[in-house]
């Protein structure tokens, strides 16, 4: 019961009742403040000379220093910690990734002149994950069509909202002048059958440009919406209060 209570095993509460009346933790007593400043004097010594060195190559150089005195070497922990708390590590500055700046513009003039897509999941109450390919026009952002299953993305989905937009559109004609397909660089939209398949609906196929998010911006501000305005009050309110009613992704869609 009283090992119980304490939270600590039977051996371990009868090692502690029979300790001796002068037994000390040694483990608060392993730090020697006097030897922690010879070694903060020789690592000043090493950095007053080099001050690009980290804490690894003084390290270095204090062992082979106390090798040739016949003193023992310094635990590279603890001359990190010296370090450490006198602030003589090095700063890490790790390089800034370059921005690829976007100064293309993605709406258009006219409907029907460039479409972008993209895709997105979130979780249903089930467990399961609902995933959603989308096209929208870039000229009124209207969601053409959509396409949306607890499977994955899939040149095959991609090609199926490619057909349903045409048809949609252009009914049971091609258009005219090849519409720009603008997507990013998932495989989805980049498989050969994708490309190929766009070309026969005069689709012209455009990707983004790598680590460019922003390229496809108008698509990314779509998803970002869905999330946030109606996945995210649905989950907090219910479906009965969810401004896309009935509580499903497709039909939030519209």
């Amino acid at each position: 019961m009283v090992s119980r209570t304490m939270g600590v095993s039977r051996a371990q509460l009868s090692l502690r009742i029979n300790r001796s009346a002068d037994w000390q933790d040694r483990r608060c007593n392993r730090r020697n403040e006097e030897a922690d400043a010879e070694i903060l004097s020789a690592i000043l010594n090493i950095i007053s000379d080099m001050p690009s060195y980290g804490y690894r190559r003084v390290w270095g150089i204090l062992r082979k220093q106390r090798r040739t005195e016949g003193q023992p070497p310094v635990n590279a922990k603890r001359l990190y910690r010296i370090m450490s708390e006198h602030n003589l590590l090095l700063l890490h500055h790790k390089p800034e990734r370059p921005k690829r700046e976007h100064k293309g513009k993605i709406a258009v003039a006219e409907s029907d002149m460039r479409w972008c897509s993209d895709g997105f999941e979130f979780g249903c109450d089930n467990g399961e994950k609902l995933r959603v390919t989308f096209a929208l026009d870039c000229c009124d952002r209207e969601a053409i069509d959509w396409a949306a299953s607890t499977g994955g993305y899939d040149s095959s989905t991609v090609q199926d909202v490619m057909l349903r937009s045409v048809e949609k559109r252009f009914g049971d004609r091609l258009p005219d002048t090849a519409v720009q397909w603008l997507t990013d660089n998932g495989s989805a939209y980049t498989a050969h059958e994708t490309r190929r398949f766009a070309k026969e609906l005069n689709l012209e196929p455009c990707t983004t440009a790598v680590s460019s998010p922003q390229s496809n911006g108008m698509a990314e501000r779509f998803v970002k919406t869905m999330k946030e305005d109606y996945i995210a009050f649905i989950a907090e309110t219910g479906c009965e209060n969810s401004p896309a009613k009935p509580c499903s992704g497709v039909h939030a869609l519209q």
